[in-house]
């Protein structure tokens, strides 16, 4: 791979990485309501999700959801049934008045790396695009496993990075505008995203 190649692979990374959509809520979701480190590590095992992603694709995974689309539909259907989920657990949650702090509890940084890895695991969309990406910038017959790791580094530095930079800035924001009383209307307009992306999901299959 050229390095003028790398660039733009690089650069269409990076747009696929900032565009809002779930992900950005949930990273969103763990910083505000368990601080900078559950949203980091929210960011941490979202990374790994894509990388997995962007590796299987190598793989031909892209192609296999291709020619079966029972299976990519079963997993769209699963992510849009984990957001609506995150959706109603927020919007049923009892409003707590006590300051936004990072919650230490081994739970809470469980629950953050797993909707991290979920809500990228569950989107199988993520096959197709690196198909359709990696299949601008490799030739299979030329393939190596140095071009294959470095391709898969790429993705997963680009997308932890963003949403690293997403939770500090949130709690810089947090910390800077007051943000340190839990608001149960924000909670609640972000429990109404989280069902709307499902919505969304549904419908654009």
């Amino acid at each position: 791979m050229t390095l003028a190649a790398w660039f733009s692979l690089v650069l269409v990374c990076m747009m696929g990485a900032m565009s809002p959509g779930p992900s950005l809520a949930v990273v969103l979701k763990h910083t505000m309501s368990g601080g900078m480190k559950n949203g980091m590590l929210a960011a941490l095992s979202h990374g790994v999700g894509v990388g997995l992603y962007a590796s299987a694709s190598l793989l031909g995974l892209g192609t296999l959801m291709a020619q079966f689309p029972t299976v990519y539909q079963v997993l769209v259907y699963l992510g849009a049934g984990y957001l609506a989920y995150l959706g109603l657990k927020i919007l049923l949650a009892k409003p707590n008045n006590d300051e936004l702090q990072v919650q230490k509890s081994e739970i809470s940084a469980v629950k953050a790396l797993q909707d991290g890895f979920a809500i990228a695991f569950l989107n199988p969309k993520l096959a197709i695009f690196f198909l359709a990406l990696f299949s601008q910038f490799i030739d299979p017959q030329n393939l190596t496993l140095s071009i294959g790791i470095i391709m898969c580094l790429t993705v997963f530095v680009i997308d932890t990075g963003w949403y690293l930079l997403v939770a500090v800035l949130t709690e810089v924001s947090k910390n800077r505008f007051g943000f340190t009383k839990q608001n149960p209307w924000l909670d609640k307009i972000l429990g109404v995203v989280f069902i709307a992306l499902a919505i969304k999901v549904v419908i654009s299959l």
